[in-house]
């Protein structure tokens, strides 16, 4: 496997290609992971053992797996697992957030953003909901704003928001901020505990089944209101099954909403399988292939969106191949007319070369 820098470790090199041949065989050049993320053979044979259990009326302890992938995304994201909710959704969570905010309070968000994020903010009907250019989000923090919600990679073409810029205009200016690391979360490092929020799912690039999602939130909870606790947000769950829940849980596990077990049964091997691989070298391999398209697409006279760093390269006035090239076995995604490709863990450079002959024809 080439990830576009080998660097002087070619021992770690092969102990990472090594990993990931034994955990994955695409039958197509799958180059989506923006959209859906492959599942880790250890996944599929976790959540297959879990539903035989289940069938033959001796179910698993899949309550151990929820604890153990909100483990895993802490260590992931550097934070303590205390601080981290486990669900299915963002718009849950970003919704959950929004509920905290005081009527008429300004919030900034950036123009375009994914609909999960932004959406349950607009619901509210009574926020003054601000959109900017994402290039202009951090120096658009004013005195008047609450909340900054923002993506950290855009879904539709892979641009890189200046958190460090966001981190620091909203602590200046008294906001709090809201990071959806759905997109980055996997191969970009992040250091969630520079934010009051951070939510993301993970069914993308950290390979989960779908049904999974988290939500960091700060160690005095930010003003959240545990809107959808259920018996499992309870700190002692299984005395909290009948009437009110007289103790939440002291930690973020009072914003849970109930587990999707299977999916996670799944998740504890996925996201274990990111924590061997490394986030950091997954980086240097993943926006290796990204810029090698980028350059063999310019070659071919098409200059992708500006996405420096990003995964995910998104290349205007493509998108109609995007047919053309599943037929020919290359999965990519059309969006709003531009052909976006992720590149990621399972992915070579044959894959990239691929994905350029078949434009090239």
């Amino acid at each position: 496997m080439d990830g576009g820098d080998e660097g002087p470790h070619s021992g770690a090199m092969e102990s990472f290609e090594n990993l990931v041949r034994a955990e994955f065989a695409p039958k197509t050049t799958y180059l989506n992971t923006a959209s859906t993320g492959l599942l880790p053979a250890r996944a599929l044979v976790a959540m297959r053992d879990a539903a035989a259990s289940a069938a033959e009326g001796q179910p698993l302890d899949m309550f151990a797996d929820v604890e153990a992938s909100r483990s895993a995304f802490a260590r992931l994201v550097g934070v303590p697992a205390t601080r981290v909710a486990a669900g299915a959704s963002v718009a849950t969570f970003s919704g959950l957030v929004a509920a905290s905010l005081p009527a008429g309070a300004e919030v900034l968000t950036a123009e375009g953003d994914f609909s999960s994020l932004v959406n349950p903010l607009h619901t509210r009907g009574d926020l003054k909901v601000r959109s900017v250019p994402l290039e202009r989000i951090a120096e658009s923090v004013s005195p008047d704003t609450a909340l900054v919600a923002v993506s950290s990679v855009q879904s539709a073409d892979g641009r890189i928001a200046d958190l460090a810029a966001l981190r620091d205009a909203a602590r200046a200016h008294g906001a709090r901020t809201l990071v959806d690391a759905s997109q980055s979360n996997g191969w970009l490092p992040l250091a969630a505990g520079d934010f009051d929020y951070v939510a993301a799912v993970a069914y993308k690039w950290v390979l989960c089944p779908r049904g999974v999602a988290f939500l960091v939130v700060p160690e005095d909870f930010g003003g959240l209101t545990p809107l959808f606790a259920g018996w499992a947000s309870g700190e002692h769950p299984w005395d909290s099954c009948y009437g009110p829940v007289e103790e939440l849980a002291h930690s973020a596990r009072r914003f849970d909403e109930s587990p999707a077990l299977f999916s996670y049964t799944g998740a504890r091997h996925s996201l274990a399988l990111i924590e061997e691989l490394g986030v950091h070298a997954v980086h240097v391999h993943d926006t290796g292939l990204a810029d090698r398209f980028r350059q063999g697409v310019r070659s071919l006279g098409h200059e992708p969106v500006p996405a420096p760093g990003s995964a995910i390269v998104s290349v205007p006035g493509l998108g109609h191949r995007q047919g053309e090239l599943s037929r020919a076995g290359v999965q990519v995604s059309d969006r709003a007319g531009n052909l976006r490709a992720a590149f990621h863990v399972y992915n070579t450079a044959a894959d990239v070369d691929r994905l350029l002959d078949v434009l090239a024809d």
